[in-house]
């Protein structure tokens, strides 16, 4: 059985996503039923709430929110016959991928978190090490800087 880990924060978004997943997998065999970790992200609470609101209302309203998420989608994957294990995510999503990947042995990702305007996603894997040893190029400008460069001179003939 394939194994699949599956980061969601938004039911209705990662139907979709799941949808298109299989229909695009689907040919005229029906797949192998499937082995779903569905790890539910919490949307982020300000620091400022921990002055109205004790530590363990907020992992208990976690708690609320992961099972009405994992009760929308858990059903609709279980009726293909896929087995599910539902884990909700608590600290940086790197370590838990990493945790997950080698507890169930796979390197199947599905990134199916809802993007929202504004607002960057906390990454799933971590960053190559080859990227990070880069050496840093003295004369680089970034490319705003030199098309206002390009301007002044445009602009100054």
């Amino acid at each position: 059985m394939e194994t699949v880990i599956v980061y969601i924060d938004d039911a209705a978004y990662a139907r979709q996503q799941l949808a298109s997943v299989l229909a695009a997998g689907a040919t005229d065999t029906p797949l192998p039923p499937v082995h779903w970790v569905l790890v539910a992200c919490a949307p982020r609470m300000t620091h400022r709430i921990s002055k109205w609101v004790s530590h363990s209302a907020r992992e208990h309203w976690r708690a609320k929110w992961s099972e009405k998420l994992f009760n929308e989608v858990s059903p609709w994957l279980r009726q293909r016959g896929d087995r599910i294990t539902e884990v909700l995510a608590k600290g940086p999503l790197t370590e838990l991928q990493t945790q997950l990947a080698t507890e169930h042995c796979t390197q199947h990702l599905l990134d199916a978190r809802r993007p929202k305007l504004g607002h960057d996603m906390a990454p799933v894997v971590a960053p190559p090490q080859a990227a990070a040893a880069e050496p840093k190029r003295p004369w680089s400008l970034p490319g705003a800087v030199a098309g206002m460069f390009g301007l002044m001179l445009v602009l100054a003939e």
